[in-house]
């Protein structure tokens, strides 16, 4: 395993739309998760896309801690996810601050569905559906943005809620 080259905002990787994964179980798509769940955690991210790490393939990995939501769905164990697909659930939506590995050291503050259903493949071919909510719907939504070249800044409805992480602390509340 190895830690991957983050792409940063302004490269051209991110701003195209990723192809779909034709076997997912293949030896260098096994090989590139493995690499890519290395670089998310060593990194400090709660997700990451294959573009982010200059590969424009549909793969993403993610984990959403506990919120506080007794359903469960507000939560998510490391998970891998080929080709994923996202169908928004009902019409809510809520603000929530976002970071990214390829934008570092800002926050902005980003609106997006509460309740989601996404579905895919994991590495080995496996199907995955799930039903998500609050921070686990954010995460997926951020991560799934890569697939289609969208960087959360381009998400933000307000760029002056586009913030400095060492600002951060001063301003925002607390997050768990």
């Amino acid at each position: 395993m190895a830690i991957l080259k983050i792409a940063r905002m302004g490269h051209p990787v991110l701003a195209g739309i990723a192809k779909p994964v034709a076997d997912p179980a293949t030896p260098e798509i096994r090989r590139l998760v493995a690499d890519m769940l290395e670089t998310m955690i060593d990194a400090g991210g709660a997700g990451l896309a294959a573009p982010q790490v200059h590969v424009p393939l549909r793969v993403v990995v993610f984990q959403a801690p506990a919120e506080g939501d007794d359903s469960g769905s507000d939560t998510a164990p490391l998970t891998v996810l080929i080709n994923p697909e996202i169908a928004v659930i009902g019409e809510e939506r809520e603000a929530g601050w976002e970071g990214c590995l390829s934008v570092p050291g800002l926050r902005g503050l980003v609106e997006r569905p509460s309740h989601i259903r996404y579905r895919g493949v994991d590495h080995e071919g496996h199907g995955i559906e799930r039903v998500a909510k609050g921070f686990h719907a954010r995460v997926v939504c951020h991560e799934c943005d890569h697939l289609d070249g969208v960087l959360y800044p381009q998400r933000m409805a307000d760029l002056k809620q586009l913030i400095f992480e060492t600002e951060a602390h001063h301003w925002l509340p607390r997050q768990g």
